[in-house]
């Protein structure tokens, strides 16, 4: 299916940096909307019309997402004569929203359903919670991870906060889908300690280094990190903004 228009909004000067490219991490999010059912508004003729529906399949083969069919059968008719359908959901009660083009209406397990192209780009506007700091590049932290194979790999911390990392990996060392857990990870925090903690894959994108060589970056979500682990992880970010501020007054 054709590529989608761009999904652009004015209310907020710092949407960018809310949206989701990586194709992923979009389809991990569909597919998170559509296990809880969540209700998805879909506005269309500009926003003069809407109906309600929800997702209910993710194809990441075909790069579609199939919609249940409205309850009204005029706006059934309406929406397949739109060029430009915005659709608004939550997703662990985080507002989404994303843009298709013309939707085709199909039958999908004996009953009447619309099917669209997956989204270029999502939005998903979560406000950070915990304060994020960049970690040394000269002699950086790494976090070890365990792979499925029992094998382990050490990659580069990227930023830490008390939410979680970004790590730095070749993607032919690891390999993972968005939403895969790794459990006990172990955090050497310099002067600090050790923080062994199960880690969740949240997002990754390209990244191309200062030498021009591509690289990847993956956003982790603590899972369940004890409050002692919280204490060190922020004693570690402390004290790096100290060091930091302490060379720039100089």
């Amino acid at each position: 299916m054709a590529n989608q228009p761009p999904l652009k909004t004015e209310a907020d000067p710092d949407i960018s940096n809310y949206m989701i490219h990586s194709r992923m991490e979009i389809i991990y999010i569909l597919r998170a909307i559509q296990h809880k059912n969540e209700l998805v508004t879909a506005y269309f003729n500009q926003g003069k019309d809407f109906l309600l529906t929800s997702i209910v399949e993710v194809d990441s083969d075909d790069g579609t997402v199939i919609f249940d069919y409205g309850a009204n059968e005029l706006l059934n008719k309406r929406i397949l004569e739109s060029d430009k359908i915005i659709l608004v959901t939550t997703q662990d009660k985080v507002k989404v929203q994303f843009v298709t083009g013309r939707v085709q209406e199909i039958e999908y397990l004996g009953r009447p359903a619309f099917r669209a192209a997956l989204p270029d780009e999502l939005l998903k506007l979560q406000r950070r919670e915990y304060y994020r700091l960049a970690t040394p590049v000269i002699n950086p932290i790494k976090c070890s991870i365990t792979k499925p194979d029992n094998g382990k790999i050490d990659v580069p911390i990227a930023d830490i906060s008390l939410g979680g990392i970004a790590i730095i990996h070749y993607h032919e060392k690891l390999e993972f889908e968005i939403g895969d857990r790794f459990n006990a990870c172990r955090i050497l925090l310099p002067d600090i300690g050790s923080v062994t903690t199960d880690i969740e894959i949240r997002n990754e994108q390209e990244i191309t280094m200062k030498n021009g060589t591509k690289d990847y970056r993956a956003g982790c979500m603590f899972i369940e990190l004890r409050s002692n682990q919280q204490a060190m992880i922020q004693r570690y970010i402390i004290k790096l903004d100290r060091e930091r501020r302490s060379i720039l007054a100089q």
